[in-house]
Parts: structure tokens; C-alpha cells; sequence
């Protein structure tokens, strides 16, 4: 019973990476508070302290295994905790978060995947749910339910290099604005993105574009429709900070079109994007010089700062 009790643990300890910290600026003040939580308790788990990574577990905080086996409560989370450590000397834990959703005042689900591993062992991956309480102004979880994924995991954590685009974005100057937004898709299998061109007060130009991982290529791709009828398709490459995306089209009048499209993150609020090497019909056009991208909520939150 111990071991799978301690996996219902595993999945909800949380080593977060670098896109999505709990300093996450743009977010509401309760996510941040469910995503630093969550953060303290995987270094409490990583370290094997069981007392600090029970008190992160409501008074009402219980694991149900596939199997039928439960614990419940601090406690015997505590004891689950002691034993499983005792035995699996060095077990570390990493998870990434692509979900927090908040249900109400005092009651939020985050989602994501997790990988644990054993020293000198092949790693394990589960998809997660873990439910969170507010219990003493603090928030706590209550329970982890565990899943397959109908999408491999390995798909997942490589579009989750993407994840600070999910939100959205408004690139704006006195002649117009260009509003994008990126939704992840059922299971985290794809990134699906839709953008707007407004001139004036009016829409000029709409489009959709799906954002996936090519097991067989080994990189990701995207694919991108708008409303003059043209689509085209990219490939992605990574360099730090930096995704340059190679992008080959075909426009509605049926002339053939190219570009590398730079998407740089700056910080969770906002990105630079510029597109150069530009060519419609065998004709070069000027760069499209760099713009700044800014989250929606965050520009708000500039334009009303709170009293």
C-alpha cells in the first residue's frame, strides 16, 4: 500500500521550471499563492522531509489508488511519506503545470504532468489533477487523482516550452492592433492559437493557427489559415529564449510566400516578435521590424494600477 500511496504524493509534488514561477506577474494573486505552495512542498518532498510535505495536505486531504488502497489525512499522509522515503533513497520529483483553474474563493484544480525518478532507474510520468482548499488562509491539497494520457507525455513537455504563449496578447500603435490568443487543446495535445488584424474600427484580417509536436521530425510545426484564404506551414527551432519559426505559405491569390518569424519571451507579460527574410511570388519585401507583445491582463493592470 505504501509505494502506491507515495505515488499518489509523487504526482503532486511540483519542481516548478523557469516559464512558470510562482513570482508569475499577470497572474491572480490566489494562482500565485496555489503555484508557490505547491513549489515549497516538492523541495520538502526532494529533501525526504515528510513532516513538511504532510503539513501541505489539508485536515480532510486524501489519496485513493487505482487499486482501491487510501490514506487520509496528515497524518497517515505523513507515515505513507516516512516508510515510502526509507525505501526509495534519492527519489526526485519534477512537474510542470499547464492548468490552475480557480472554482471558487476557497476551491481551485491544477493540472499537469509528472516525472519522477529513482537513482539508477527509468523514470515514470503520470498525467495529474490535485485539488486545492483554502484551510487557515492557506491554500492545501485535498486530492490527486491520477490518469493515462491519450497524448504521449514526452508530446506534452515539449509543447510546454511554449506554455508562456497560452493567454492572451495585444500588439497595438496609433495605426492599428494585432490581438493574439493561445488556448492549449483537449489532453495538451496541441497549442491552438487565433489572431486579428483591427485598422481603424474595423477587423482587416482574421486567422487560426495549431501549434504541435512532430514525433517523427523531432521538432515542432505549425500549421496557419486565414480569412484571404491563405495557409501555410512551420517549423520550429529554439535558441534560449528565442523560437524562430521557418514559415511557408500559400497565399489566396495562389502565389507562393516565406519568412522566419523570431518570438523572443522577454518575461511573463510580454514577448518581441519580428518577421525577416520576407518573399511573396519570388519578390523580397522589407523586414517587418521588431514589436513588443504584451499579455492582455497585464496591460490593463498598467493602464489602472491598483489604489
Amino acid at each position: 500500500m505504501v509505494a502506491r500511496v507515495a505515488l499518489g504524493l509523487i504526482i503532486s509534488s511540483i519542481l516548478m521550471v523557469s516559464w512558470v514561477s510562482a513570482e508569475k506577474t499577470g497572474l491572480n494573486q490566489d494562482e500565485i499563492a496555489i503555484r508557490k505552495a505547491i513549489e515549497t512542498y516538492v523541495e520538502a518532498y526532494n529533501r525526504g522531509d515528510a513532516s513538511a510535505a504532510a503539513t501541505h495536505w489539508s485536515r480532510q486531504g486524501s489519496y485513493l489508488t487505482i487499486t482501491g488502497e487510501y490514506a487520509k489525512g496528515p497524518d497517515k499522509i505523513r507515515a505513507a511519506l516516512d516508510q515510502f522515503f526509507a525505501e526509495n533513497k534519492g527519489i526526485q520529483v519534477k512537474v510542470a503545470i499547464f492548468d490552475v483553474q480557480l472554482q471558487s474563493a476557497g476551491r481551485a484544480i491544477a493540472k499537469g504532468f509528472a516525472v519522477f525518478q529513482r537513482p539508477g532507474e527509468e523514470s515514470d510520468e503520470v498525467l495529474f489533477t490535485a485539488t486545492h482548499v483554502k484551510e487557515g488562509g492557506s491554500w492545501k491539497l485535498l486530492k490527486v487523482e491520477e490518469e493515462e494520457s491519450a497524448v504521449p507525455l514526452g508530446t506534452i513537455a515539449r509543447l510546454g516550452e511554449l506554455e508562456w504563449l497560452i493567454g492572451d496578447w495585444v500588439d497595438q500603435d496609433e495605426s492599428g492592433s494585432v490581438e493574439t490568443t493561445f488556448r492549449w487543446a483537449k489532453d495538451y495535445s496541441f497549442i491552438n492559437g487565433a489572431f486579428r488584424v483591427i485598422v481603424g474600427d474595423r477587423v482587416d484580417l482574421e486567422g487560426t493557427q495549431v501549434i504541435g509536436w512532430d514525433p517523427v521530425a523531432k521538432r515542432i510545426r505549425s500549421w496557419i489559415f486565414d480569412t484571404r484564404a491563405g495557409f501555410g506551414e512551420g517549423e520550429w527551432s529554439r535558441a534560449g529564449n528565442t523560437w524562430t519559426v521557418k514559415l511557408r505559405s500559400v497565399l489566396g491569390t495562389g502565389q507562393k510566400a516565406s519568412s522566419l518569424n523570431i518570438y523572443t519571451y522577454v518575461d511573463p507579460n510580454s514577448f518581441t516578435w519580428q518577421s525577416v527574410g520576407r518573399e511573396v511570388g519570388g519578390e523580397l519585401l522589407s523586414d517587418i521590424d521588431e514589436v513588443r507583445v504584451v499579455r492582455k491582463n497585464a496591460e490593463k493592470a498598467q493602464a489602472k494600477p491598483r489604489k
